[in-house]
């Protein structure tokens, strides 16, 4: 079928109405609180698998549920519930209300809808798209890949997609309703050449339709995963030590997520455990250097048009030329710093509470050309893919694994290496940073982000960059 629904209509059908979202409120309320909010949440998921050029995975899941917060200064009451009859949304409401206790603020008389943008336009909703579309799609991609070279000799595929519908009420009587959709795929390939066996993927990922599947990504699905297989297999570890390191457009993003981004997340600041707590408006990087969480860009994986508790999205720019501006705020970490929120309250499904999270976080474009910065180095390290990372927010110290890259020499990319280690804090990352590029790129990867047990769909995306000095170490293998 076709959709016509709103995204406001579409919880009619389940029976949300305004005179249930005032009831639950009321209930939620009753016993006063400064904050309090609904969430409701019906999403579909479908995924398709393929390998061994066999179709062996298909599945289709459905969740339905409500969160509810009762918010008294800093303590938060939560609760939830996948029923969604009156009686069981009003005994989460309760039970939310007495984790969170206090006299204060009233339920509402009305709701205002405020009109939301629409960051991630769309022709066809997922669910109007048959499994008839989507097989050929992955079988596709498997032969493309086979016929690449006589050493790829296994192939995995995956295509999922969600559709995903949210409906924020909130005490204070604004309900906003947002369409959520969301597409990834992923390639992966083993390679063989005589007693080495390699493997290289690479992934998309959008809240798009199926129109973003055109002929230019199809094909670099494929052609990159099989180009990084075949890459490995002639790669070496690097030699270990400290030395420059460029770190390649696009998913080197990863290393302001993690070193930085984290630490900009203002939970953290208000209690006091990021490194950035007492930095705020003083000079932290060069002056090359401005950091954005960016809520609005078009069809972007991290992309919302409203936060989880119904604040609009925006740019937050994060670090202005070198200096600290702003920390990623939701509603109460807002209210205790006396500021606007900043759209970043976000969670991972109505099972959970809203943290202050990204978006899509990225290093904004520099004064110098790519091959100027590589041609800047003697001897260092090119970077070019990640595996994972790991950081400490406190201290700001991380490991980031690299799978793939170059040794650079002479200021000339060399010597393909893989599985490296780099070491390092992103406080000096920052303040190490030498040269920005002028090709920013927003990496197209689906990447997810995890914070207290909760997981959600980020972006991220930086120029190339110079890094004065990190320390590098080959990986085990």
């Amino acid at each position: 079928m076709v959709h016509t629904l709103t995204a406001r209509e579409w919880f009619t059908q389940f029976g949300i109405s305004d005179e249930l979202i005032r009831a639950v409120l009321a209930e939620a309320t009753r016993h006063g609180a400064d904050d309090a909010d609904l969430y409701f949440e019906h999403s579909i998921s479908t995924a398709v698998g393929l390998s061994d050029r066999t179709v062996n995975r298909a599945h289709t899941s459905i969740d339905l549920g409500m969160g509810v917060r009762v918010v008294v200064g800093d303590q938060v009451g939560y609760a939830y519930t996948e029923d969604l009859r009156l009686a069981s949304l009003k005994r989460a409401a309760a039970t939310a209300s007495e984790i969170a206790r206090h006299a204060g603020l009233a339920a509402p008389v009305r709701t205002t809808g405020p009109r939301l943008p629409d960051h991630y336009p769309v022709a066809r909703h997922w669910e109007d798209v048959d499994l008839a579309e989507r097989v050929p799609l992955v079988r596709a991609w498997e032969e493309r890949a086979f016929s690449r070279d006589a050493r790829v000799q296994k192939v995995q595929v995956s295509l999922s997609d969600t559709d995903k519908h949210v409906l924020i009420a909130r005490a204070d009587g604004v309900v906003v309703a947002d369409y959520r959709p969301m597409t990834s795929a992923y390639l992966g390939v083993t390679a063989i050449d005589g007693e080495k066996r390699e493997a290289g993927g690479y992934n998309v990922a959008a809240r798009h339709d199926l129109s973003y599947y055109d002929e230019a990504r199809q094909g670099r699905l494929v052609d990159l995963a099989v180009d990084r297989a075949l890459q490995s297999l002639v790669a070496e570890s690097p030699p270990a030590g400290e030395m420059p390191v460029v770190m390649a457009a696009g998913s080197s993003g990863i290393l302001l997520h993690e070193a930085i981004g984290h630490g900009m997340e203002a939970d953290f600041n208000r209690k006091a455990i990021s490194i950035y707590s007492d930095r705020m408006d003083k000079r932290i990087a060069p002056d090359e250097v401005t950091i954005v969480d960016d809520g609005t860009l078009p069809n972007a994986r991290g992309s919302i048009n409203c936060d989880d508790e119904a604040s609009q999205t925006e740019r937050t720019v994060l670090v202005d030329r070198g200096h600290l501006r702003s920390y990623l705020h939701d509603r109460i970490s807002a209210r205790h710093y006396g500021v606007s929120p900043t759209g970043s309250g976000r969670r991972e499904s109505f099972r959970h509470p809203v943290l202050p999270r990204m978006r899509s976080t990225y290093m904004e474009n520099g004064p110098h050309d790519p091959e100027e910065i590589i041609a800047s180095v003697k001897r260092g390290l090119y970077c070019e893919t990640f595996a994972n990372g790991a950081v400490q927010i406190g201290a700001g110290d991380f490991a980031f694994y690299v799978k793939h890259g170059y040794l650079i020499e002479d200021g000339k990319l060399t010597r393909p290496v893989k599985d490296v280690n780099l070491i390092g804090n992103g406080p000096k990352v920052l303040e190490a940073i030498e040269m920005v590029g002028n090709d920013l790129t927003i990496d197209e990867g689906g990447w997810t982000c995890g914070k207290d047990g909760q997981s959600v769909p980020v972006s991220q995306g930086m120029p190339t960059v110079k890094v004065a000095s990190l320390s590098v170490g080959g990986g085990a293998r």
